[in-house]
């Protein structure tokens, strides 16, 4: 972004792609990428917008939807179709913008898109949004802006399975003899192409993140919290499928406190710890938490965001940390499970705080990196794990009768059945997620902590997918 850009929004709360340009234009302040390469990667390729009609209720209804492809860097293009009333078309285009990145981020092979439809499922049943659903899919499949070689969508914002299942058939019924057709969407149900571990795969990527980040005692150390995640107090903005399942495993598996929850009217709080499974059950009984029994209650959800905990995880929307509430925030290490939920305003005001942010694009990267499995399991027509599963067992059944023969002594149970256990779909599944979430965390801190321009993590993760995208484009030609 230009200095004029700048201070023309420097009294103002920037937009969401205001600030996803802003953090861009730092990080590439710090690169030589050469003439006319930087604003290549910056822009957003394309973007359609569709207005299409569908009867529903005697009446012809006009729905507005966008696809927007940032990078065609690498192909196909990845990232979610959100519904939502408010979605316009600089929102997608920031996502799309997003998912470049987070997709280099991860060295998952895509350039980023992102989709999005003007609509409040809440308003239709089941019915009316497959009608929705399918004649979006039409508009956009017809345009090459669904297909398994050039532009996958998945799951967002008010889409899930369900809706995954619906546009994977529609592309089915309009090329009868593509292969490869379940390829053209990821998040579909297991009995529709999908691959174990997806529903709850960025969540997962959220728990594994702040595990490899527990694991370099140095980062830890300048976020002035003790070692281990275990006994660590959590809040949570957005008990959503994201918010849902890193609270669950953080609390299930790592022994985490969930002391805050904040969701639509308002938030609880308790200090002991909240039951997670209890809470999301009462969400979906009443619609919010309010009147939960072993909570605090109260209405101004925003307001425990500042409550004093350990780690901070805004799960929800973009832009729930602005310039107005950052000062407030009293957690040493925040995690955006989310996409963009802290300005660039506030961004700012947290460093110089010197709160530890680990970012949107790689903190959420759990949910690409599963898709990607998904497509690439959609593409070789076999589950992961069904020609060696056997074949391991058997081998590591053999190695514990030889060593048990040798000795004279015996394997406990509990250790033979894990040890001679293969792995599943979800086993491996985990173990690439684990493996994925890793490496992209070691590759952002090495960045910053080698150079001493760098000052925090979110540089340091644009600085890196800066670079690999700027390698795609050189390899091309520009």
């Amino acid at each position: 972004m230009s200095d004029t850009a700048s201070d023309a929004i420097a009294d103002r709360e920037p937009t969401f792609r205001e600030n996803v340009d802003i953090m861009f234009g730092r990080a590439a302040a710090l690169l030589d990428l050469g003439p006319g390469l930087e604003e290549k990667i910056r822009l957003c390729n394309s973007t359609y917008t569709v207005r299409f009609g569908v009867r529903l209720r005697g009446a012809i209804h006009t729905f507005t939807g966008y696809r927007s492809v940032h990078s065609e860097h690498m192909e196909p293009v990845k990232g979610g179709i959100r519904y939502a009333f408010n979605v316009h078309q600089d929102e997608v285009e920031a996502l799309a913008a997003l998912m470049t990145y987070k997709c280099a981020i991860v060295e998952v092979p895509y350039g980023g898109s992102k989709g999005g439809l003007r609509i409040d499922p809440s308003e239709w049943n089941e019915h009316e949004l497959e009608s929705i659903t399918r004649r979006f899919a039409y508009e956009l499949i017809k345009r090459d802006l669904i297909s398994p070689s050039q532009n996958v969508p998945a799951p967002d914002m008010g889409t899930g399975e369900r809706e995954m299942a619906w546009i994977a058939d529609q592309y089915a019924r309009m090329n009868t003899t593509d292969i490869d057709a379940k390829a053209c969407v990821t998040g579909k149900p297991r009995q529709s192409g999908g691959i174990a571990g997806r529903v709850e795969a960025t969540g997962r990527g959220v728990q594994y993140a702040l595990q490899e980040f527990f694991r370099h005692p140095e980062d830890v150390a300048l976020s002035g919290l003790s070692d281990g995640l275990a006994g660590k107090r959590v809040i949570v903005q957005g008990l959503g499928n994201v918010g849902y399942h890193a609270a669950k495993f953080l609390h299930e598996e790592d022994k985490c406190k969930i002391t805050g929850i904040i969701e639509r009217d308002g938030a609880i709080s308790n200090e002991a710890g909240l039951d997670v499974e209890a809470v999301k059950q009462h969400v979906a009984d009443t619609g919010g938490v309010k009147g939960f029994s072993n909570g605090t209650y109260t209405s101004d959800g925003r307001s425990i965001l500042a409550n004093d905990c350990d780690i901070l995880i805004p799960a929800a929307l973009e832009g729930v940390i602005d310039r107005n509430n950052a000062d407030a925030i009293k957690a040493p290490l925040i995690i955006e499970a989310a996409n963009g939920p802290i300005t660039a305003g506030a961004d700012d005001i947290l460093q110089k705080k010197g709160v530890i942010i680990i970012p949107d694009m790689y903190a959420n990267a759990g949910g690409v990196t599963v898709s990607y499995f998904e497509w690439v399991k959609n593409l070789s027509h076999i589950r992961f794990g069904r020609m060696q599963r056997r074949a391991d067992e058997r081998s590591h059944q053999a190695l514990i009768d030889e060593m048990e023969r040798m000795t004279g002594k015996e394997f406990s149970p509990e250790f033979r059945e894990q040890y001679t256990k293969g792995a599943d779909e979800l086993t491996l599944v985990r173990s690439g997620l684990d493996d994925t979430m890793r490496v992209a965390y070691q590759a952002m801190r090495e960045v910053w902590h080698a150079r001493a321009d760098v000052p925090d993590l979110r540089t340091a993760a644009y600085l890196v997918a800066i670079e690999r995208v700027a390698a795609s484009y050189r390899a091309l030609g520009l």
